[in-house]
């Protein structure tokens, strides 16, 4: 086991005792801002799900009311008119066969790739890049679109996706650490809120069984859920 700094044991001790509320949590939270840059919140919901059962898998984005404090680097892949729409919303950068490329010989210094419908057949062969990072296009994401100026200003507005992994966790960026208490707050709250209408009707049992809270430095911090 790696040997806890005296910074790491300072915090835990500041970490209540059980589940609290929302707006307590945050509060401790903001304590842990000690560090040199700052830091992201991240939130963490462990969820009754079969991760194994198409029909239990939850997935979905949202655009967070406050943003999470950074602006996503997006590249297009697109065509004819669409390259001017998506210039104008503002993405990083668009193309085709001269982006695949610079894909394949490694470049990944982006956040969000969307593509629109007539070029998945450039954007289907990277899948073996892109898929294990989270990156590759989809209908079911909504980055697979002919309307790209739309979804490239939500995701520069702060949109996040995610989706349940093979413990049936889901995680999710919701802030920084230096967004005002209440904004974390709504935020969180809001990304709490979608999770927790999208309960798969195969599931049964308890849906939430947890949830908590940490920034990129700090221990979590269990909220109290309904």
């Amino acid at each position: 086991m790696a040997k806890q700094s005296k910074r790491t044991k300072a915090l835990k001790d500041q970490v209540p005792e059980g589940a609290v509320a929302l707006e307590e949590a945050v509060a401790t939270l903001k304590k842990f801002g000690t560090t040199r840059f700052d830091q992201s919140v991240e939130i963490a919901m462990r969820l009754g799900v079969d991760a194994k059962q198409a029909d239990q898998i939850v997935r979905g984005s949202i655009v967070l009311p406050h943003g999470i404090g950074r602006t996503l680097r997006v590249i297009v892949f697109a065509k004819g008119d669409k390259i001017d729409e998506a210039t104008e919303a503002g993405a990083d950068e668009v193309g085709g066969e001269e982006i695949a490329k610079k894909i394949k010989d490694g470049w990944t210094d982006f956040d969000v790739c969307i593509a629109t419908p007539d070029m998945m057949g450039v954007v289907g062969p990277l899948g073996r890049v892109l898929g294990p990072r989270g990156l590759m296009p989809s209908p079911r994401a909504g980055t697979v679109t002919p309307d790209v100026g739309r979804v490239i200003k939500e995701y520069k507005a702060g949109k996040v996706e995610f989706r349940n992994d093979s413990g049936g966790n889901v995680h999710a960026v919701v802030g920084k650490l230096s967004f005002d208490g209440p904004k974390l707050v709504e935020n969180i709250q809001a990304f709490i809120d979608l999770v927790t209408g999208m309960k798969p009707l195969a599931v049964k049992g308890q849906y939430i069984k947890g949830i908590s809270v940490c920034a990129t430095m700090s221990p979590g911090v269990r909220i109290l859920s309904a």
